[in-house]
């Protein structure tokens, strides 16, 4: 069968999928805290709990969405619907949900409820939506092209994201929590649209010779009641190969260190950055607005350029020194923090909500530094953190592929999030709590000025948002030295898997032999399910 070639509009299509992907992440995890503890009354431990206990129900649903979704291929359905669409047609009319999470005045148990719901509906989208670029091409550089696409979506979304509050405060006044439920209705509805795109623009593997001709029986009662587990076997065994693990290190590890930063950076702003400056709510959201926006700008400059290191020299190097930057980024907050610096107070006070302000400060030189230059340089680094692991994502499957011998794109797919959403709900947790712990007092329900903090709380607001992203990026920066998978070994492995499809049992040369055998941590004799079917 002719293999379809991908063109701009396929590239475009797909990952405009991350308007949804990342664009809700990045709503939730910029502003999601700072809305619950900011105008809602929730402490900071209850926003951590709202934000990370869905995860730990998503470690189970996401794995169980792909493997029923690369099992469809069995059915009806997803032969004349598509295993991977049928997904997203569903969450067409239920992701404008996202707004009932900006609502004001509702309990604890209202916003989790609401939140896991939308996460579901989330997650019933992501899944199926990231094993379609592995699906439509096997080659490296359109591989690459595709998740360059998403990612510079992705940084476009979160440009949005940090720019809806201060437009719709234009619409519904300063300091008003309506603002964020205009934002998000105006998501919602933005996320039905791409869904439709993608739909549109993209599509499935198509069946092979073999899987037309045979249509398995269904399952006996006794099978059906072993499917979950067979599925977390399945899911298990995507860990035995070597490059899924020292991926999943660095995904995680440049993943979480955003996470942190995203949940910490509106409070450090309100608290710290701000201190002194007897800045107002509505005033305090605008600036951040701006910050945020300064950064994802940043983020999309980095994609553009991590786009063309990956497809040179691989994703590697491009990680190490884009945690080298996040790094440099926090320490200087808290260089901010320790030296207070003379004038900065006085000149942040005329800008009455109006960045714009600053280019009229006689002060602004200070205040230029400490608002931008470390977010510039986390945008550049976060830019790049954010599309190494996607864009590796989309080889895994053609590794796996030379050990099992079988196409699991959305077993990989819902590994990936699985242990995301399982680690990131830690991290979001330990984040609320450790907050929480160090006495930060949250601002009360139609309050327009922040609470005062004690210093206690301040140091414990900076600790979590220098340390907590140097830990989790040196995790990935320490799985990134051995990890080896770039442009030519992945030439040189679907070069082989080819020639193990055809029959061949021994490696076409030695330097072949090693380059398999690293990447998926087996002997090569053990390749293409040998070692499966021994067992």
């Amino acid at each position: 069968m002719q293999a379809r070639k991908p063109s701009w509009v396929n590239y475009w299509g797909w990952g405009s999928g991350d308007l949804l992907g990342a664009g809700a992440q990045a709503v939730v995890t910029g502003w999601l805290f700072y809305f619950f503890t900011t105008f809602c009354g929730l402490n900071a431990g209850e926003a951590g709990l709202i934000l990370g206990l869905p995860r730990l129900l998503e470690a189970i649903t996401c794995p169980l969405i792909g493997y029923i979704s690369d099992n469809l291929r069995h059915t009806w359905i997803g032969r004349k619907i598509g295993r991977r669409k049928i997904f997203l047609m569903i969450t067409v009319p239920l992701l404008p949900s996202f707004a009932l999470l900006f609502v004001t005045g509702q309990t604890f148990w209202y916003y989790l409820l609401a939140f896991i719901f939308f996460e579901f509906v989330y997650t019933m989208f992501l899944i199926p939506w990231e094993t379609l670029a592995a699906e439509m091409t096997k080659d490296y550089k359109e591989k690459a092209k595709f998740a360059g696409a998403r990612m510079i979506v992705a940084q476009t979304s979160a440009i949005a994201a940090s720019f809806m509050p201060i437009l719709t405060t234009m619409l519904a006044g300063e300091g008003s929590p309506h603002v964020f439920l205009i934002m998000a209705a105006i998501f919602g509805v933005l996320f039905s649209l791409v869904v439709v795109l993608v739909i549109i623009f993209s599509w499935e593997r198509p069946y092979s010779d073999e899987e037309l001709a045979h249509t398995p029986a269904p399952p006996s009662l006794k099978a059906a009641l072993l499917i979950p587990f067979k599925m977390f076997g399945d899911l298990f065994s995507t860990l035995r190969i070597r490059a899924f693990r020292q991926h999943i290190s660095i995904y995680l590890g440049g993943y979480l260190s955003q996470d942190i930063f995203n949940t910490a950076l509106p409070i450090f702003v309100a608290t710290v950055l701000t201190a002194g400056a007897a800045v107002s709510i509505g005033e305090a959201t605008t600036l951040i607005g701006a910050l945020m926006m300064t950064m994802y700008f940043a983020q999309l400059i980095s994609v553009i350029i991590a786009i063309q290191v990956a497809i040179r020299t691989g994703p590697t190097l491009a990680y190490r020194i884009a945690a080298g930057f996040v790094t440099v980024a926090v320490l200087l907050f808290g260089v901010f923090y320790l030296i207070q610096p003379a004038g900065f107070a006085q000149a942040l006070a005329p800008l009455n909500g109006n960045v714009l302000n600053l280019l009229s400060n006689p002060l602004s030189l200070v205040l230029l530094f400490w608002l931008f230059i470390p977010i510039i340089l986390a945008g550049l680094g976060r830019g790049t953190l954010n599309f190494v692991p996607w864009s590796v994502y989309n080889y895994l499957p053609d590794i796996d592929e030379a050990a099992t011998g079988l196409r699991r794109e959305g077993i990989f797919a819902g590994v990936m999030t699985f242990t995301r959403k399982f680690a990131q709900s830690g991290a979001l947790i330990v984040t609320g709590w450790l907050i929480n712990a160090g006495g930060y007092v949250a601002t009360p329900k139609k309050a327009t000025e922040f609470v005062t903090q004690t210093p206690l709380a301040i140091q414990t607001i900076v600790l979590v948002i220098i340390f907590g992203p140097i830990l989790m990026m040196a995790l990935g920066a320490w799985a990134s030295w051995n990890f080896r998978l770039n442009a030519r070994t992945h030439a040189v492995l679907i070069h082989e898997v080819e020639r193990l499809r055809a029959g061949e049992t021994e490696p076409e040369s030695e330097d072949s032999k090693r380059i398999v055998e690293d990447l998926t941590g087996f002997k090569f004799e053990r390749l293409w399910g040998r070692s499966r079917k021994k067992a």
